[in-house]
């Protein structure tokens, strides 16, 4: 029940140099300008629950990709919603977070925020 309690909701910051998710014990500090591609998607793929935990609709906790399983690659799940869409985000050309927000409005905005944030900083890199 205390898992539960402390992983009910997706908690985000936005400042102007980054986004900061926090569900319970898992948090990521994800900065614009290491964001490589924000994609709204249907399913998640499939993997392996390194830690974390399942309860209704909600998924959070990190996991371990099937193709990716030789490389250790990570992947932080923060779904308040499991049944609706989910926003991929790949950062530091390899590193993926799936979220979502029990509002589905609310991960819209959020995946259109996170959308022009990456093209407004790589728009601003190109003109360097």
């Amino acid at each position: 029940m205390i898992a539960f309690v402390a992983h009910y909701k997706n908690w985000t910051k936005v400042s102007t140099q980054d986004i900061q998710i926090l569900s319970g014990a898992y948090y990521r500090q994800i900065k614009f300008a290491d964001l490589d591609s924000v994609l709204l998607v249907e399913k998640i793929p499939p993997m392996q629950r390194l830690n974390g935990f399942s309860a209704m609709a909600k998924e959070k906790g990190l996991f371990r990709e099937f193709k990716d399983s030789l490389t250790d690659k990570k992947v932080y799940v923060y779904l308040d919603n499991f049944d609706q869409q989910k926003i991929k985000v790949v950062y530091k050309d390899s590193l993926k977070v799936f979220l979502n927000l029990s509002d589905s409005l609310e991960t819209d905005q959020l995946y259109r925020f996170l959308l022009d944030k990456k093209d407004a900083t790589a728009a601003a890199s190109l003109k360097q």
